[in-house]
């Protein structure tokens, strides 16, 4: 069998907690086997970025990493990564920053993945990198003379020709795309996309269910959405429902229903939106005051971003309005809280809520919106509302599906939700909740790895 090498910007802890596992270690839990590497960022810093990888190994997988200089780590990720094609792919061009000098970073930075990965990789390894921070290592590591397979995943959204023209160098970018021999998305539009893009910006044909020709070899372009396990995490979600973190959320309640949103603070969620649309609820709605309880969990990142400094400051604000102005001595309508809460806690949570609100302005996947449905009860499960522009709306057709820039929509969906009979929402659950189980991680890993296994370096369309 085959060996597979998992990169990825950063790796994992060794032997992380299911509470901790981060959401690409949980979804690749069922593909990584003993004598497999995962290889990428140590999350650590150094004087100088490393070109030779520090290895361990936990329970037979191994890992191995290197460090980043300063100056790397902020032109390659603060810069380019999270600058310029996070904003990008999020449909969000006016937030695009570009620096030549952090574009030289970004190729840098992947060339040394590339000569520490390089003396790593053995004959008939399997190479799976993941996510926009890596887009060149496929190009990179050829360069130095390596010919295994390799597959690349996007976890976040691509975008139509007319945005990817206005970031400098994308016609770079979609040649070391076609590097690899297997580039896969979360949904047919994504790839519908980039196969426009191949048409419009390389000259080079790309008809639908067909590889795209690429110098002597071919790619094979896939939609594999991302999955969770559902049963498992089902099963958790019953167990913690039953914990003390549960029963003191549920004891603080009083009785009233849970609305609840698990997000990072991300500009890309649409949380000041989402605010808006709470806030519309009790405008528009008022016979929910004091009926219902939002809680908004929104964990810090890139807090060396500007503008997510920015959001944060605007979402502290809404917060602040919205309970000045609905709050009752005995009611506080939105609980607001920006620190990580862990997995398995937030699975009970997801289980004694009425509501869910996944109302991103643009997403890859959500996978909160497929925890949400795992975790409810089957017999009283809560409804999930869903932005029409998450990757999970394509998939998930049965949940109440919004335009996150609506806040009269969202207010709209969160009184449908609240007030849907309970042979409608069985009904609607029970259908996700197939979905859920059918496409698990299971089902996205084992996609992936068989597209990539029967590419022949590129050379054959996979089933």
């Amino acid at each position: 069998m085959s060996r597979l090498i998992i990169v990825s910007n950063r790796v994992p802890n060794p032997g992380p907690s299911p509470a901790r596992a981060g959401g690409l270690a949980v979804a690749l839990a069922s593909a990584i086997r003993k004598g497999d590497l995962w290889f990428g960022w140590s999350g650590e810093r150094a004087e100088q970025t490393s070109v030779e990888a520090r290895t361990s190994t936990h329970r037979g997988v191994h890992y191995a990493t290197i460090d980043l200089s300063d100056t790397d780590y902020e032109r390659f990720y603060v810069g380019y990564a999270n600058s310029t094609l996070w904003p990008l792919f999020h449909f969000r061009p006016g937030y695009m920053e570009y620096d030549r000098a952090a574009f030289d970073g970004y190729v840098s930075v992947n060339r040394s993945f590339a000569q520490a990965l390089a003396p790593l990789i053995q004959p008939g390894d399997l190479v799976w990198v993941h996510d926009y921070h890596l887009i060149p290592l496929a190009a990179e590591l050829r360069n130095l003379g390596v010919r295994n397979r390799m597959g690349f995943f996007l976890h976040v959204p691509f975008v139509p020709a007319s945005l990817l023209e206005t970031v400098p160098n994308a016609q770079n970018l979609l040649q070391e795309l076609c590097s690899y021999d297997v580039v896969a998305f979360q949904t047919e539009r994504n790839v519908g996309d980039f196969r426009d893009c191949v048409r419009r910006m390389l000259d080079i044909p790309a008809s639908p269910g067909q590889p795209i020709p690429f110098g002597n070899r071919q790619v094979i372009p896939l939609a594999c959405p991302i999955g969770i396990d559902a049963r498992k995490f089902a099963s958790q979600a019953a167990r913690a429902a039953q914990g003390k973190d549960t029963a003191r959320l549920l004891s603080s309640l009083a009785g009233r229903k849970l609305i609840i949103g698990v997000d990072r603070l991300d500009y890309s969620k649409g949380l000041p939106q989402r605010f808006d649309g709470y806030a519309r609820l009790l405008d528009m709605f008022p016979e929910h005051r004091q009926k219902v309880s939002y809680l908004q969990v929104a964990a810090l990142s890139r807090s060396d971003v500007t503008q997510y400094q920015r959001l944060k400051i605007e979402l502290d604000r809404k917060a602040g309005e919205i309970n000045g102005r609905f709050a009752e001595y005995d009611w506080v309508p939105l609980r607001y809280i920006t620190r990580t809460l862990q997995r398995n806690i937030l699975s009970g949570f997801y289980h004694v809520a009425k509501a869910a609100l996944v109302t991103p302005l643009r997403d890859g996947m959500n996978l909160v919106a497929k925890e949400f449905i795992a975790a409810q009860p089957e017999d009283d499960p809560g409804v999930l509302i869903l932005s029409a522009f998450a990757g999970a709306a394509e998939e998930l057709t049965e949940a109440l599906t919004i335009n996150p820039l609506d806040a009269d929509e969202i207010a709209e969906a969160l009184h449908t939700a609240l007030r849907m009979p309970l042979d409608e929402r069985i009904g609607r659950h029970r259908a996700l909740r197939q979905k859920v189980l059918t496409n698990s991680a299971r089902a996205y890993c084992d996609r992936f790895l068989r597209a990539l296994q029967s590419s022949d370096g590129g050379g054959t369309l996979a089933a």
